[in-house]
């Protein structure tokens, strides 16, 4: 006998069924009232079992329009090549990796003067609340949100590099930029976390309830000093993030 509480049983059903492709990603589940024929279940239960696999960010519920199975259409981004001038680019590295996957890049994008952040001043090695530019990008794959990247550059940057400042994006890429005006990035410091994004964070990369964020701290260096810091915040339920470290050799053969 199954002791499982009945709004668990419907949520475990549709489960196994749309991980068997019954119902595929971008389909619509059963009305609530022919769920509930189907599983001789109160309506309230049926939406309590629907609202856990919402929470589990399987499905998504949308006013008017009842449930659609969640498309996860991941994006494997490489992090060891992201921004590497060694590499060939075709514009921004974002643009180049979207398209380079048989995927279509877009975003829209933003420049303000702003005191700097607690954590971004500790990261630049400036002194708290210190103006910093920020360029800030909101991005998308195939139309999907994708992410949000804020990256912060030290004042003392933006008289050798005036276009920091320019209200549109920078064609060949911010890290090209600099380096052709001798402010070359020869390394970067990498942190990543998740936890639950915040309701602004939510609503820009338009995630359901129990899907949470990663997040993504390059702190850019040249041979002297920090030069920049960005700061990405990804959708955890589209996106993977792998590094090339050492020789994979092995790897491709086996590939």
């Amino acid at each position: 006998m199954n002791k499982q509480p009945k709004y668990r049983q419907v949520a475990d059903a549709l489960r196994r069924e749309i991980d068997n492709g019954t119902y595929p990603p971008g389909s619509r589940l059963p009305s609530e009232a022919e769920l509930s024929t189907r599983f001789d279940a109160s309506r309230n239960t049926v939406r309590a079992g629907l609202n856990l696999l919402v929470t589990q960010g399987l499905v998504a519920s949308s006013q008017g329009l009842g449930y659609q199975v969640t498309k996860h259409e991941v994006f494997k981004l490489n992090a060891s090549r992201f921004e590497n001038l060694t590499f060939p680019q075709n514009g921004d590295a974002y643009s180049t990796d979207v398209t380079a996957a048989g995927r279509r890049p877009s975003q829209t994008f933003r420049v303000e003067l702003q005191p700097a952040p607690k954590h971004v001043a500790e990261r630049l090695e400036v002194a708290a609340d210190s103006t910093t530019v920020l360029r800030f990008c909101h991005r998308f794959v195939d139309d999907v949100p994708w992410s949000t990247q804020a990256t912060h550059y030290p004042e003392w940057l933006v008289a050798k590099a005036p276009r920091l400042t320019e209200p549109g994006d920078i064609g060949e890429g911010t890290t090209r930029y600099l380096a052709d005006l001798g402010v070359t990035q020869v390394g970067y410091f990498d942190e990543i976390t998740t936890r639950m994004p915040t309701p602004e964070e939510a609503r820009l990369l338009e995630v359901g309830a129990g899907v949470p964020v990663l997040l993504w701290t390059r702190t850019g260096y040249s041979d002297e000093r920090p030069i920049r810091c960005t700061v990405t915040t990804f959708r955890g339920d589209l996106n993977q993030m792998n590094y090339e470290i050492g020789d994979l050799s092995a790897r491709e053969v086996s590939e």
